[in-house]
């Protein structure tokens, strides 16, 4: 597809990402230096000796045998997070098959390097497992730098979709900057029984007027098949973000798992990784990954109402590649970025519905027209986003990209950037005594952004349900649920929560949320002041907050205070604490210890993998040079 004549960029897009480029220039100099001194001409197995290269390819057969014994094609490793257990991951059963098919056709020689884990949110919910779910990003990223790290390749397609999973894929992956890398998705599972049903049925269950099996029949038709989850959450923020950063080939995230369409696309990505890892063609992920396309993918998830998470999430994977990215860069381009979709919990339509509309193609399309991303980005497709306006299909059996229609088809799902459902995106940081905080808006009518209300504090869900059912919190209130921050507890999601905020907000009360903890893309719509940082663990004043203290949340005035004196809130004692090492066991969490020891603030990543300092980089410090004379 040709380029469209490049709208000049937003202003604000401007200023937010030179001051991105300008804030990160050491580190992120560092970092391609680092990358830059790793990439090989040739296969970088060539440089093994022939101990080492005879273990790489002694399970191999015939011509890929041959090809990797002789060092004349480009390795290509296979990282997959597929299981059977979760059904976003459940097609990727059939993909290492297929791409080692088409990698052999393009040229290449691709091999499973490893699996990295991969656990739902969705089944470890309000459990004991879902402590792990935040750190399992650090695992799969770590997974990841293993299946790496022999050296035998020289691209990598990573198979992943859901909340944790691609972002610590893309995190290892940034560690071998200077190979190309493409994701590979898997799609959404056929749309089920509608997400306004299915949260109507869990809120009549938490008053009590549904039964369990009610509960579980309406569960199981929304969540019914092989594919991702339709619901506007973090897997499909995921995929979205990662398209529109140019990893995933045009149209790739949202095709349905078992199409002829999503083989093609999947072998297609085989195919495309070979040619970018040599020649004229070849894209490393460090150059995709840039100032540019960090801003490109916070602008396309503003634009949709996506998941709260990857206010962590990119700001890690970032880190990863040497930039910096601030909450404040998240806020300044919310202010000017207008909010297009409407998908579930910001609508009644489901992913596959916004698919159908335009899709990924139609919103690029709209938001590179009104300048408010990048055109000149490099890509796994080519030079140019305008690549990300065609949508892919069979054509007698090969696949080609053609033109979308420059309208929306359904513009109660998606809209155009002259048009759209909110004038800003849908994303508010907030601040005050409190510390800052994340509020997602998208979904919560203007009437319900600013909550001003006595609080009620508690550390664990199960003591917020046992008050919600024992009628303590049916009047105006505002939730305090804290020590759930990363290095509290794992910082799990809390979106259990919904349903009964939900049944107090119906029946007329003011109400919000405020908490250290996650909500993810299923918040809806409640107010919620989430990733409270400082957090309580690490003496945030959060942890102060008694019962009855007013507090006041004003998403539109991004501000966040209790309306108790700084004196006295110094003096109070803390009631308390975290759980302690002894007692956070159990389901593996003894395991992860150390991680909750390292992890750093939720505006930071919520990493353990330290922050941007020269030394991560390589980079030469007073010390060494001292050292060095």
């Amino acid at each position: 597809m040709s380029p469209t004549p490049t709208t000049p960029p937003h202003p604000v897009v401007a200023e937010v990402t030179a001051r991105i480029a300008a804030r990160s220039a050491a580190t992120r100099a560092a970092y391609l230096d680092r990358t830059a001194a790793a990439y090989a001409e040739g296969p970088v197995r060539r440089g093994l000796a022939c101990s080492n290269l005879a273990h790489g390819f002694a399970a191999m057969e015939g011509v890929d045998k041959e090809a990797l014994r002789a060092a004349r094609a480009p390795g290509v490793a296979i990282v997959s997070s597929y299981n059977d257990l979760l059904s976003a991951h459940q097609p990727m059963q059939e993909y290492p098959a297929w791409l080692k098919k088409s990698v052999r056709s393009a040229g290449g020689v691709a091999q499973f390097a490893g699996g990295v884990p991969a656990m739902c949110d969705g089944i470890t919910q309000g459990r004991a497992g879902m402590e792990l779910s935040l750190f399992s990003r650090e695992v799969i990223a770590m997974s990841t730098a293993i299946a790496l790290s022999h050296d035998m390749f020289d691209a990598a397609l990573l198979l992943g979709v859901c909340d944790k999973i691609v972002p610590g894929l893309l995190i290892g992956a940034l560690s071998f900057g200077h190979l190309p890398a493409v994701l590979v998705p898997a799609g959404p599972m056929n749309s089920g029984l509608p997400n306004k049903e299915k949260a109507r049925v869990r809120q009549l269950y938490a008053e009590g007027l549904a039964t369990r099996e009610d509960l579980l029949d309406a569960e199981a038709a929304s969540y019914h098949s092989a594919g991702t989850c339709t619901f506007y959450g973090t897997a499909n923020s995921n995929q979205m973000v990662v398209e529109v950063m140019g990893l995933h080939l045009p149209g790739a995230s949202f095709v349905q798992p078992g199409s002829a369409l999503r083989q093609a696309l999947t072998e297609e990505a085989g195919r495309r990784v070979v040619a970018l890892s040599r020649g004229e063609e070849y894209t490393p992920v460090a150059r995709i990954l840039d100032e540019k396309a960090f801003v490109n993918g916070i602008v396309a998830l503003l634009a949709t109402g996506g998941s709260t998470n990857h206010t962590m999430h990119l700001v890690a994977i970032a880190a990863a590649a040497g930039i910096q990215l601030t909450w404040d860069d998240f806020s300044d381009l919310s202010a000017v970025v207008p909010l297009l979709a409407r998908v579930y919990p910001n609508g009644s339509a489901d992913i596959n519905h916004f698919h159908a509309a335009g899709g990924i193609q139609f919103l690029v399309g709209t938001l590179l027209d009104a300048g408010l991303l990048h055109e000149d980005v490099h890509t796994v497709a080519g030079f140019g986003l305008h690549r990300y306006r065609a949508e892919p299909i069979l054509s007698d059996g090969e696949l080609v990209w053609r033109d979308v229609p420059t309208r929306s088809l359904d513009e109660e799902v998606l809209r155009p950037a002259w048009r759209p459902f909110a004038a800003d995106g849908g994303l508010r940081m907030v601040e005050g005594n409190l510390g800052r905080a994340v509020v997602k808006v998208s979904a919560v009518a203007p009437e319900h952004r600013v909550v001003q209300a006595p609080a009620r504090v508690f550390t664990t869900q199960e003591a917020f349900k046992a008050a919600f059912e024992a009628g303590e919190l049916d009047r105006d209130v505002v939730v305090v649920i804290r020590q759930q921050g990363p290095r509290a507890n794992g910082m799990p999601e809390l979106h259990g929560l919904t349903p009964a905020l939900g049944v107090l907000m119906d029946r007329g009360h003011a109400v919000a949320l405020l908490t250290d903890g996650r909500m993810s893309g299923a918040s809806g719509k409640i107010p919620a002041a989430i990733q409270v940082t400082p957090e309580a663990a690490a003496g945030g004043l959060i942890a102060r907050v008694a019962d009855g203290d007013v507090i006041r949340l004003d998403a539109g005035a991004g501000s966040l205070d209790v309306l108790v004196g700084d004196e006295e809130l110094a003096r109070r004692e803390l009631v308390d604490s975290p759980p302690s090492e002894a007692s956070w066991t159990g389901t593996g969490r003894e395991l992860f210890a150390a991680l909750r020891r390292a992890v750093g603030p939720a505006d930071q990543g919520a990493s353990v993998f330290g922050g941007l300092t020269p030394e991560y980089f390589g980079m030469p410090t007073l010390e060494t040079q001292e050292v060095g004379q």
